[in-house]
């Protein structure tokens, strides 16, 4: 499902259930790639699919304390703000406004 809004539309990334606690999952829409992440908290982020050192998909990355982990050489973001915070990682990733609709993760692409 998607809606339409002045600043983008919402697209529906998956359930609430498919996303463990401490977890991420990808999410393909268009030619694009994001990462859905579930806090401990149970809150949901969204951002950029793949590390910004060699495009490696993130959604095979460990998730924990606000981190989250590439799974190729362990450079790491912080997936509220899309900070790169260790290297080989140096450039921010973009995150995206998520909001919840009945049992769905719905995320706001421009």
């Amino acid at each position: 499902m998607t809606t339409a809004t002045k600043s983008g539309q919402w697209v529906t990334a998956c359930k609430v259930d498919d996303v463990s606690l401490e977890d991420v999952i990808r999410f393909d829409f268009g030619n694009r790639t994001f990462v859905v992440i579930r806090s401990a908290e149970g809150e949901f982020f969204a951002m950029d699919g793949h590390c910004s050192h060699e495009k490696i998909h993130l959604a095979g990355g460990l998730v924990d304390g606000g981190i989250i982990e590439c799974p190729r050489h362990f450079g790491t973001f912080d997936y509220r703000t899309g900070e790169s915070r260790k290297l080989p990682a140096c450039v921010d990733l973009r995150t995206y406004p998520v909001r919840l609709v009945g049992d769905e993760v719905q995320l706001l692409l421009e």
